[in-house]
């Protein structure tokens, strides 16, 4: 997604330059043109042979290079760019960021910038958790600028905290997923749930589902790479998120998981409900491992509270719900029947009668129904495969 772009990196005075060789050794291996302005102070830190030999660009410092008797133009800088990373931003450029004061050609040119800025803080954790700092960020975010959060790890004041700059690999990823966004994403945000319930009867046993949660965290991988902001509900699963901009959730219950949708919901503008979530739960549940005996265990079962309906009386103007329907017999019209019933605007249709579909495995094979019951029937694909065509059709809504 690089290939072609034109990339400015801004370089500032932080232990962290160092990290600017393999960032931008990084973007170019991945076909990005990259251009590198550093502050005077960090070429204490790096040297700007060594950006330049990698950039294969000049280093741009100050606003006259006499060697040559040009101007570098912090206008033409950011007319040519396609994106503007500063990576590693000191607490002292956001502050002038945020202040617009424009002392260095770095900053001139971030105010000159008609493409998106990317920033990636690096400081020492207190510095990073000062108040002004945090208002800063916050006032850089009010402006459109996109902040790649700094890591917790051992700083170079020996403290252990947050405020390592982003590893360079994760800087590139974050950078090719952006551009790789779905402009009718870009700001929305996004509920996903995700994984089975587990309802415990003891200590060490639970009434759950062969779910594994793969359907739930593949949509929430596509739509933050689309640009969504996504908040994503897991129950009990063993499973990893490779975007680290997605907020996670992890819950065990129903009663968990409820709780935390009706939380997240009405900030959101789709939801997307594909854990399977228990329909009953133990109505008492022993405090010590229940033991073998004589007689039959009886389990006395309750309803669990309804997600899906829940948020569909909530449902206001402009929010979309997806559910998800999981049937052996007569699929569609028991999906259409839930569709109708919980408020929902698409319904997510699969099968157990189909091979290679349901849970636990790599692949799905859906067919999506609207509220018109206009269908779309998908043929066996990897459950990454279907959470794009789950995307581009909930992306036709808006």
């Amino acid at each position: 997604m690089l290939q072609g772009k034109n990339i400015i990196l801004g370089v500032t005075g932080s232990i962290a330059a160092y990290k600017a060789a393999p960032l931008i050794r990084g973007l170019v291996k991945e076909g990005a043109n990259v251009k590198v302005i550093m502050t005077p102070l960090a070429k204490e830190f790096i040297t700007p042979l060594t950006l330049a030999t990698l950039s294969k660009n000049p280093i741009l410092v100050d606003f006259y290079d006499p060697e040559n008797g040009d101007w570098n133009s912090h206008v033409d800088l950011g007319l040519w760019a396609d994106a503007y990373l500063i990576a590693p931003a000191t607490a002292n450029t956001i502050g002038k960021m945020a202040a617009g004061i424009a002392d260095n050609l770095l900053l001139t040119t971030y105010l000159s910038a008609k493409c998106p800025v990317v920033v990636a803080p690096a400081m020492d954790l207190d510095m990073y958790l000062h108040p002004a700092t945090q208002r800063n960020l916050r006032i850089l975010k009010s402006y459109g600028n996109l902040i790649i959060e700094p890591e917790n790890g051992e700083l170079a004041s020996g403290l252990i905290g947050k405020g390592r700059m982003e590893e360079p690999d994760q800087i590139v990823s974050f950078m090719s997923r952006f551009f790789a966004a779905d402009e009718r994403y870009v700001g929305k945000k996004v509920l996903v749930t995700a994984g089975p319930t587990y309802e415990k009867i003891d200590p060490v046993r639970f009434i759950g589902n062969y779910s594994s949660g793969k359907m739930g965290f593949a949509i929430a991988e596509e739509m933050a790479a689309r640009g969504a902001e996504v908040t994503l509900i897991a129950g009990p699963v063993n499973l990893k998120l490779s975007n680290k901009r997605i907020r996670r959730i992890d819950v065990e219950s129903a009663s968990e998981m409820y709780q935390a949708a009706i939380e997240v919901f009405p900030e959101s503008d789709i939801a997307v409900l594909s854990a399977a979530v228990a329909d009953f739960t133990p109505m008492e549940r022993a405090v010590v491992k229940l033991k073998r005996g004589e007689d039959d265990l009886k389990l006395e079962l309750a309803p669990t509270r309804d997600i899906a309906a829940e948020l569909g009386r909530k449902k206001r103007a402009g929010q979309w719900l997806i559910g998800f329907a999981l049937e052996s017999n007569d699929e569609e019209n028991n999906a259409v029947s839930k569709m109708k019933r919980k408020n929902l605007d698409l319904i997510v249709l699969n099968s157990l009668r189909d091979e290679g579909a349901g849970f636990g495995g790599d692949t799905n094979k859906v067919t999506l129904i609207d509220k018109e019951e206009n269908k779309l029937i998908y043929d066996l694909k990897t459950k990454s495969e279907v959470a794009i065509d789950i995307a581009d059709r909930i992306a036709e809504f808006f």
